[in-house]
């Protein structure tokens, strides 16, 4: 099947592209410094719609003190799930204060929801076991939310 694009719509999606910078063009997200007790975290910022729907698919690895954030438009019980994700991973979901709400375990390339326990505002991915591993758990606080950009 051809499908015919006009040459306006063509030009018109060339130059949104363009407009919005080569970081976006690359594929690059902002990044944000986060902290959890004594560790620091480099978080790449999926705040808009299109990057939090892609978040960390089809990457094969992943630095230990590097993640993920999610910036949700609204503070709700948000679902997470790990189609087409290679990497294990665990999910800390974050309150708008900076509160561990909970941390769920995913396992890679499955359609399991890993749900918040409560209203989210945020979700942090680490490599499987990272909080564990540095005795983070509910209840604690996150440092660097507010600094976050507003979602999108």
């Amino acid at each position: 099947m051809n499908i015919r694009i006009p040459f306006s719509c063509q030009v018109a999606a060339i130059a949104a592209l363009l407009l919005a910078g080569p970081a976006v063009a690359r594929g690059e997200l902002p990044v944000a410094e986060l902290g959890a007790g004594m560790y620091r975290i480099e978080a790449e910022v999926a705040h808009t719609f299109e990057t939090r729907q892609t978040g960390l698919m089809n990457r094969s690895a992943m630095p230990l003190h590097r993640g993920m954030v999610f910036v949700f438009p609204e503070a709700r019980a948000h679902c997470m799930w790990m189609k087409n994700t290679l990497l294990p991973l665990s999910v800390a979901f974050v309150d708008a204060q900076g509160r561990v709400i909970n941390i769920e375990d995913m396992q890679p390339q499955t359609t399991d929801n890993h749900c918040a326990a409560g209203p989210a505002r945020f979700a942090l991915e680490m490599n499987l076991g990272w909080f564990a591993e540095r005795g983070i758990k509910a209840g604690d606080t996150l440092r660097g939310f507010d600094r976050l950009p507003s979602p999108r």
